[in-house]
């Protein structure tokens, strides 16, 4: 059965959790939480990667221990370690650990203390009270766990995009291995790039749909067939992941690709469009009484009903129709466009390899620059940079630029906001810098006006550049803390500062419709990967993907310029 980098990162972390509880030694713990990080980081299946013969032990972090506990996982699914370890800590104890503010001193109180072993005893005991009665716990942490388990619960059904993309490209291949299929595409919201994904619609057209309906059916990794036909079937994979195969004509291609993509207010509207004009829309195409006038590719579809072509993301009845009748839809960005990366991690932070590892990378992305953006000394669990180990890091930049020819390698830091929203470094570094990237890592709980103004006050020094991460989200893990991010652009409009589009896979923060209320604001964005190695720059076709979906051209992009107009760009007055 296929299996997905977050697979195996859920597993290590699961893991990791457990040795914690059953305090093991801290070293081993965060080994095995490295390797999650490491590989949930990856742009390409480790799967794959061992499919095509690559060493594990290649990437940083890996040794022939971990490498083989991954390639036992890759090949049974299963982590016989893991196995045994939950024969003595009760399993389950590793879902209450990733709620927020249950550590492993707090989870291991819970079990010894109440015999909590699960989520439903645990929202037993918040319910009836019986948490605060334990020392350091209080009224306020049931309020916390009762929310972050509702919480949990509605995320469940979600994968992000890039694990979907994982579960999805094997089983694609299988499909297009079947003789006379001619095409297999995913439709639905994973087409349209949304940042999670609640299940797949995958079309085909084929000469004979029973071999590839069969195929689909048999696939090794469903768990369940939930329905089978000639044309379709639903099956749900071991994940839990609900697929939907829909074998059509060449015919009405088009017109199923256009309804099984866009969301159903946008085909709502395009239907009623339709009607207008006497038309009918339907999976089947676009019919006037009974012949079909349009279906055999989107770009017909929208061609009759007098649109300009509409992207897949864009199609979420956010005004893309209107823009579409009056040609006025935005040329969405592309990875092509993007000339350089403005957040990255090197081994001197919490990064897991070497600087001109990096820039290595970034030069085999055809990049013009690249900003390294260590974490500074308020972080330490990310090895943070004081002002004098960062000034040691500046010269150890200008000695490689020397040697990089047309390519300029930039000097940042990632500095922490503090609560009171000065700077964690003082402006005798910071105005060395060529570009200061500033973001919230601790006090995300503060109330909604308090962590607006910390930012605000932050961005009013005046080295501030560029707010990472702003909505501080981790998808599936952590909501954005409260802020208000329209009063919190508009300060940024003002001072000339900038934020950051995150490409991380568990962040993609900023959110689509935010990246569309800074380009209605007239407010640049930077589109960064935040990566930790080198492999981790090709997330920027994430970050790309969603500000796709926030309607952003190259024009609202910083990254998307040369660096002496982006220089000018981040020289504030």
């Amino acid at each position: 059965m296929p299996v997905s980098n977050g697979d195996i990162a859920r597993i290590f972390e699961r893991y990791a959790m457990l040795l914690e509880i059953d305090d093991a030694n801290p070293f081993r713990v965060r080994a095995y939480q490295n390797a999650a990080r490491v590989i949930q980081g990856l742009p390409k299946s480790v799967a794959d990667l061992l499919g095509e013969g690559e060493d594990l032990t290649q990437l940083e972090g890996i040794g022939k221990d971990l490498a083989g506990k991954i390639e036992e996982i890759v090949r049974t699914s299963r982590l016989g370690k893991l196995e045994a370890l939950e024969k003595r800590v009760p399993a389950a104890l590793a879902e209450l650990m990733a709620l927020p503010g249950l550590g492993a001193k707090r989870v291991k109180l819970l079990h010894e203390k109440l015999e909590v072993c699960s989520l439903e005893d645990l929202e037993r005991a918040a319910r009836t009270g019986r948490i605060r009665e334990i020392p350091g716990f209080g009224p306020k942490t049931e309020h916390k766990v009762l929310n972050a388990i509702a919480r949990r619960r509605g995320r469940e059904a979600q994968l992000q995009w890039v694990e979907a993309e994982q579960v999805a490209k094997p089983l694609l291949r299988e499909l297009r291995t079947v003789t006379g299929v001619n095409t297999v595409v995913v439709a639905g919201s994973f087409r349209r790039s949304r940042d999670t994904v609640g299940d797949l619609d995958i079309l085909a057209t084929a000469g004979d749909s029973t071999r590839v309906m069969q195929t689909f059916v048999n696939y090794e990794d469903v768990a369940e067939i939930v329905s089978s036909g000639s044309t379709r079937a639903t099956v749900r994979l071991r994940n839990g992941l609900q697929v939907d195969l829909r074998v059509v004509p060449e015919a009405s291609y088009g017109a199923a690709l256009q309804y099984f993509t866009g969301s159903k207010a946008h085909n709502i509207a395009l239907r009623a469009r339709a009607a207008k004009r006497g038309l009918k829309l339907s999976e089947y195409g676009l019919f006037k009484g009974r012949a079909r006038v349009a279906g055999r590719s989107e770009q017909e579809i929208y061609r009759k009903l007098k649109l300009a072509y509409i992207e897949p993301e864009l199609r979420e009845d956010r005004g893309e129709i209107a823009a579409a009748e009056q040609r006025t839809l935005p040329k969405l960005v592309k990875v092509d466009d993007l000339r350089g990366d403005l957040h990255c991690h090197t081994n001197a932070s919490d990064g897991r390899e070497t600087m001109p590892a990096m820039v290595r990378g970034a030069q085999e992305l055809g990049y013009e620059y690249l900003a390294i953006s260590d974490h500074t000394q308020r972080l330490r669990i990310a090895n943070g940079l004081d002002a004098k180990r960062l000034r040691l890091q500046l010269a150890k930049i200008d000695r490689l630029n020397e040697t990089l020819g047309r390519f300029r390698l930039l000097k940042s830091a990632e500095v922490d906001i503090l609560e009171d929203g000065s700077l964690d470094l003082p402006d005798e570094i910071l105005r060395d810098l060529d570009v200061v990237v500033c973001a919230v890592h601790y006090k995300f709980e503060l109330p909604r006006k308090r962590q607006t103004e910390r930012i605000i006050r932050a961005m009013d020094n005046r080295y501030f550049n560029i707010l990472a991460h702003p909505s501080g989200r981790l998808l599936g893990e952590r909501d954005a803390y409260p802020i208000d991010m329209e009063r919190l652009m508009a300060a940024a409009v003002e001072r000339g500062c900038f934020l950051e589009v995150n490409a991380q896979p568990k962040r993609l923060d900023l959110t689509d419709a935010d990246c569309r209320m800074a380009k209605d604001m007239g407010l640049k964005l930077a589109i960064s990967t935040d990566s930790h190695s080198a492999a981790q720059l090709a997330n920027m076709r994430l970050g790309v993907a969603q500000a796709r979906r926030g309607w952003l051209e190259a024009g609202d992009v910083l990254n998307a310029q040369t660096w002496p107009a982006l220089a000018k760009l981040l020289k504030r007055s």
